[in-house]
């Protein structure tokens, strides 16, 4: 009877180690690291060089701006591929912010990483509705931060009344009619 309780205790533990340790680890060796004839030695075999991807140097906690100096280039090592649905160019992470926990090391999931809010919760903004050649235009307070695109919530300040609208590139809210 103790062997099954401990065996599902030991699977639990794994499990909870395996969750909070996250992401996948990268099969890489660093880049600036490799020597010369090494890669003359892949390249006589006729073995495909490895792929070069970012990975964190450090730790990049929730909330922080993922910066290029907080990232090593790495190269994977022959017959491994990067996983999908990860992030490792400097074009995908340049300016993104994390919103959880990046472990160096690791591949950085692009569900780990989102667009810094071009409009904060609470702030105040132009609100603009254009049909045709009718535009109107009022004051309202964002209920919830957004990124260019993004779908949120705003607060009118003179009626009260909570419209949904597009965060546009200037910082504005475009509202249609529903």
């Amino acid at each position: 009877m103790a062997m099954p309780i401990s065996c599902s205790a030991f699977r639990r533990a794994a499990l909870l180690l395996a969750l909070l340790a996250g992401g996948m680890p990268a099969f890489a060796q660093e880049s600036n690291s490799q020597s010369n004839s090494q890669s003359a030695n892949q390249i006589a075999s006729n073995q495909p060089a490895g792929e070069i991807v970012l990975i964190p140097s450090r730790v990049i906690y929730p909330g922080e701006t993922v910066e290029l100096t907080a990232l090593k280039q790495v190269t994977l090592i022959p017959g491994k591929h990067k996983p999908d649905g990860v992030a490792t160019s400097a074009g995908e992470l340049q300016g993104k912010i994390a919103k959880r926990t990046l472990l160096p090391g690791r591949y950085i999931p692009n569900a780990a990483i989102r667009e810094a809010w071009l409009v904060e919760q609470g702030a105040a903004v132009q609100v603009f509705f254009i049909a045709g050649g009718l535009t109107i235009s009022a004051t309202a307070v964002t209920l919830q931060p957004g990124s260019a695109g993004d779908l949120i919530k705003v607060r009118n300040s003179d009626s009260g009344k909570v419209l949904s609208g597009t965060v546009m590139a200037d910082g504005t809210i475009q509202v249609s009619a529903s």
